[in-house]
């Protein structure tokens, strides 16, 4: 089984005034500690919520010119076992690149883009393909006639560029 996992992190950033700011040195930070061993870590800003009206609200909260960059890191994690399996092997690889920095597990979802792949292929197999195959032969059975005059053209084109060659060669 595969799964996509969503990892939330909380990444300090120092000497910032606005949360734009903020949010840019934060991903380019955590892009920098992941990459190149981790490159296939996806980051994006998280989403926080007000806890008392539920409205959205930037991912950053910035004191004293210091701010907390909510992000959200997504990975594949392929052949596990288990949900559970899948999130615990996100929270290590990258908690061993990202040190110091807290994450929570936001979300894991089952990815089944094989199951989907082989019933579509199974369709497109016994649907549209061998009907696509037989329109053609039926367009070259009723346009044989047409074709031979144009077979006739065609060899006059290729006798026309056979001398052409041979004379190249000589």
């Amino acid at each position: 089984m595969d799964c996509r996992v969503v990892v939330e992190a909380a990444v300090p950033v120092y000497d910032v005034s606005t949360e734009d700011e903020a949010v840019r040195i934060a991903i380019s930070k955590t892009g920098a500690m992941l990459n190149p061993d981790l490159n296939y870590v996806e980051i994006n800003m998280g989403e926080r919520a007000c806890p008392h009206c539920h409205e959205s609200i930037e991912p950053a909260f910035i004191a004293a010119d210091e701010s907390l960059v909510a992000l959200e890191l997504e990975m594949k994690v392929f052949n596990v076992e288990r949900e559970e399996h899948a999130s615990r092997i996100a929270r290590k690889e990258i908690g061993t690149q990202l040190e110091n920095i807290p994450l929570e597990v936001l979300s894991v979802d089952v990815i089944e883009d094989d199951a989907e792949a082989d019933a579509d292929a199974s369709t497109d197999e016994d649907g549209t393909e061998p009907e696509a195959v037989v329109d053609d032969v039926s367009a070259d059975e009723d346009g044989a006639d047409d074709d031979d005059g144009a077979d006739d053209d065609g060899a006059d084109e290729d006798d026309d560029v056979l001398p052409e060659f041979e004379d190249l060669i000589d």
